[in-house]
């Protein structure tokens, strides 16, 4: 059953379904109190996953009179102007220019919570930039905990994702937080997934030597509106060949599985595990009632658009840079996080078709 999406938000984004999203996001039933008067440092501020906690934090700061401050740290003013320029024109949003692959500045940002979610996350960049991939998860984050240790920040969330799993033992059966499988550290590809591990890791030995209360999300597959068309994960390959309508072209033969979790989401479960997850723990942040093969997907995506005459092609020629995953399967188990609160609802055909509109009356 669909579920029920406000009118619009606070700060209304020119995006309708955007601000749709924000308003469903801050009418959940979270502590939101727990914020008032902090301030919330969020770095890859420019980018799709953070942008939605930006106007979340935002919109809930003028809905709740939460008097907090959100510091975006992103490596350049495009990406901001790109998802947050109907947002720049608050005082309690801050925007701080810099590569968080490079020592921090003695004039960084100060703040009780500090978000770090900035990173390659696409496979594009795998093969084209490894090491600028590695050093947003590794030296990022030491440089990040080690702010923290001098602040004495109250909360440290670090992004991580489903590719640490490796290539699952097990894949008849969705994935716990502690099911790890084989990850070839010699592959240029799993630069990405051991610069989350490491990132992970670090975390927990930051937490362990000097406390700082760490935790770590592992989403899975999240999509939406604002989310980069030329991206080059299959989700968003599929969503531009609907709205520029062109062939769907799949680089295999469309079998493996993936669990797609809509961007409001998973947005509410990063905002939970934030406000009422334990410091030392990982959650997964996922759709498990969303798991479909690619083919699957394929073919949801030009249903929903009849009138747009979509056509499939599969085994279709991949880019250069392009790096195949080895997983076949990667759905989450989310016992874990559903304990602490929370539960996604939005299934593919809503969210999808969701996405691509948002893109049709950009």
């Amino acid at each position: 059953m669909p579920i029920t999406f406000l009118k619009s938000s606070m700060i209304a984004d020119q995006n309708r379904i955007i601000a749709e999203d924000i308003s469903w996001i801050i009418s959940s039933e979270l502590p939101w109190k727990h914020l008032e008067n902090k301030t919330i440092l969020v770095t890859g501020g420019g980018g799709f996953l953070a942008s939605y906690i930006v106007k979340s934090l935002l919109d809930a700061n003028k809905n709740f009179d939460l008097h907090l401050r959100v510091v975006c740290i992103a490596r350049n003013m495009q990406s901001i102007q790109r998802r947050l320029a109907d947002y720049l024109h608050l005082e309690a949003l801050q925007i701080f220019i810099h590569d968080i692959t490079l020592p921090l500045p003695d004039n960084f940002p100060g703040a009780d919570i500090i978000i770090h979610s900035a990173s390659q996350a696409s496979p594009k960049f795998y093969g084209i930039d490894p090491v600028g991939t590695l050093l947003a998860n590794t030296a990022g984050t030491m440089y990040l905990l080690e702010h923290a240790r001098k602040l004495g920040t109250s909360k440290f969330l670090f992004f991580s994702s489903s590719e640490v799993y490796g290539s699952p033992a097990n894949a008849d059966k969705p994935l716990t937080e502690t099911d790890f499988g084989y990850l070839d550290p010699m592959q240029v590809r799993s630069c990405y997934a051991e610069g989350k591990r490491m990132g992970e890791n670090m975390c927990i030995s930051w937490l362990k030597q000097h406390k700082i209360p760490s935790v770590v999300v592992r989403p899975f597959h999240t999509y939406g509106p604002g989310m980069a068309l030329d991206d080059g994960r299959v989700f968003a390959d599929f969503v531009a060949s609907a709205v520029n309508k062109s062939t769907v072209q799949i680089k295999s033969d469309g079998s493996a599985m993936r669990a797609f979790c809509y961007i409001a989401d998973a947005t509410l479960g990063f905002l939970t595990v934030l406000l009422q997850g334990e410091s030392g723990e990982a959650y997964n942040i996922g759709n498990p009632e969303g798991e479909l093969s690619i083919k699957a997907l394929a073919n949801l995506i030009v249903g929903l658009y009849p009138e747009r005459n979509l056509n499939i092609q599969f085994d279709a020629p991949a880019t250069s840079h392009y790096m195949k995953s080895p997983t076949n399967r990667s759905c989450p188990c989310i016992e874990k996080v559903q304990q602490i609160g929370w539960q996604p609802s939005i299934l593919p055909e809503e969210g999808f078709r969701r996405t691509i509109s948002s893109f049709l009356t950009m």
